[in-house]
């Protein structure tokens, strides 16, 4: 009885004319690759060599599908493209190794008004010890303060405080003549 099931079983190549066993199975068409049909070793290798996955397909519609399959046909979106309440995703990342790859989350990009700073100005701010929004009279009370702090003359004439006397007058220069501070 084990014999008349195998031969039950036993596929026939589809080629015509062809009485040899369907052993090698090939797709039926672009739409059905689950089905099959079913040749001898020489007709799928000739049914292999004319057989066009892309037939009847346009060159974009070729390079859409292309396109699809190098992502599994799934949905996909640059990183931090999708947004949920902040500007990204968040990333659960205990040991932080998305910060190291620069991939960690941002702050919002501020809109305050110092966009406008160049970056002389920027670094002018910094070395006051000044921060954003300041006014022409914030700088010239900082800057009072500082030569009094950093004058060689009040430091026993030290080479350091010298230079740094010398880094406070040009971040002064740069922000007196700075169009972006308000005068009050």
């Amino acid at each position: 009885m084990a014999t008349d099931g195998a031969a039950l079983d036993q596929r026939v190549c589809e080629a015509p004319g062809c009485r040899l066993a369907g052993e090698y199975r090939a797709p039926r068409a672009r739409d059905r690759l689950n089905e099959y049909r079913w040749f001898c070793l020489e007709h799928v290798r000739e049914y292999n060599k004319k057989w066009d996955y892309f037939a009847g397909l346009g060159a974009e519609q070729i390079e859409a599908h292309i396109r699809a399959d190098t992502t599994w046909r799934r949905p996909v979106w640059p990183l931090g493209a999708r947004r949920s309440n902040g500007p990204y995703v968040h990333i659960h990342d205990p040991f932080d190794l998305a910060d190291d790859a620069g991939l960690g989350e941002r702050p919002q990009p501020k809109f305050d008004g110092s966009e406008q700073l160049t970056p002389a100005e920027r670094s002018a701010l910094d070395v006051l010890e000044l921060s954003w929004p300041s006014t022409q009279a914030d700088v010239k009370s900082r800057y009072k303060e500082l030569v009094k702090i950093h004058h060689p003359d009040a430091n026993g004439g030290a080479r350091d405080a010298e230079e740094k006397l010398k880094e406070i007058n040009a971040a002064y220069s740069t922000l007196r003549s700075s169009e972006h501070l308000p005068a009050e």
